[in-house]
């Protein structure tokens, strides 16, 4: 796989290390390894970023995984390992982050669901805006929410057929499930970087699929 130029945008080294570990726990060790060698990042095999805000992951790393998660495996494979990473990395360490930790409170847990929506997404969002350069807003609409990353570090300097910035999408489909106290809702990423558009955009449906 062609490196990709260094993007000089950045994720905190624990949000890195959390995926990485994630990655870890859906594919075992020989499998984030083999990725990792084809992604030009042998260097992570040994030592995973330090577990610190410190912004010094770049987002071209981050992509590169992605990049060679799906070289790989495939499209189909590669989209379900990656939606399995995304649930994972949310599950691993995410939702005790900053605006999200308060999610569990029993407060929280009793506000209507529509409550809960409005104010967990935004959260998730900020989470992100706030420690890294992946600077993600949300936008709400009758029946859904538009979760938009305006920088991607999940397709950053790739060039795909289809919108392919799958672990992100399944981070957000975990966040949900957490926020909501246990619903599933459909996700369906509708723009993205990688084919050409100008931001990368996730479709939250209101109502629980279940």
């Amino acid at each position: 796989m062609d490196p990709i130029p260094k993007s000089g945008y950045y994720y905190p080294n624990k949000i890195a290390r959390i995926a990485l570990t994630a990655y870890e726990e859906v594919m075992g060790k020989n499998g984030l390894n083999a990725i990792l060698h084809m992604a030009n990042l042998p260097h992570l095999i040994e030592q995973l970023p330090p577990d610190n805000l410190d912004r010094a992951f770049d987002f071209a790393d981050f992509s590169a995984i992605n990049g060679a998660l799906e070289e790989m495996y495939g499209p189909r494979g590669g989209r379900g390992l990656a939606l399995r990473a995304g649930r994972a990395t949310f599950n691993e360490g995410l939702r005790n982050f900053g605006a999200l930790a308060g999610a569990g409170d029993l407060a929280f847990k009793v506000l209507p669901l529509q409550v809960k929506l409005r104010i967990g997404i935004p959260a998730m969002a900020k989470i992100f805006t706030q420690t890294s350069d992946q600077k993600s807003t949300v936008a709400e609409y009758n029946d859904h929410f538009v979760y938009t990353i305006h920088v991607c570090p999940v397709c950053w300097g790739r060039k795909t057929d289809k919108p392919a910035c799958f672990i992100a999408t399944g981070l957000l489909q975990a966040g949900l499930t957490w926020v909501s106290g246990g619903g599933e809702f459909k996700v369906t990423q509708t723009t993205c970087r990688a084919v050409g558009n100008e931001t990368c955009d996730f479709v939250i449906e209101k109502e629980p699929v279940s």
